[in-house]
């Protein structure tokens, strides 16, 4: 089942976010072959990250959450808000539509 991590930084973390983003993305990429989608939430601009938004397949919602206990910005302290869904993609990813 693929479950969706819905995560917001606490105000004024962007150094935070920063300084931990190197282990962060060491993390995720441990997961690799499980990961649907995966990035930063930024401003319309595209510019300033606030948030995370993933997309990764688990057996259970159990193995969702002990993974996110691990995740670094989260050990951090980074985010004020994480919520976890079950995901069903009915709509594949555009072919070609590359990450940025």
């Amino acid at each position: 089942m693929i479950y969706t991590f819905v995560m917001l930084d606490r105000p004024h973390a962007s150094k935070l976010r920063l300084e931990v983003r190197p282990e962060h993305k060491a993390y995720l990429g441990m997961q690799a072959e499980r990961i649907a989608f995966a990035g930063p939430l930024v401003d319309d601009e595209g510019n300033d990250m606030h948030g995370s938004l993933l997309a990764i397949d688990f057996p259970n919602r159990d193995a969702a959450v002990a993974w996110l206990r691990d995740e670094p910005f989260n050990k951090a302290g980074l985010y004020a808000s994480v919520q976890i869904h079950a995901f069903v993609n009915l709509w594949p990813q555009r072919a070609g539509f590359a990450p940025q």
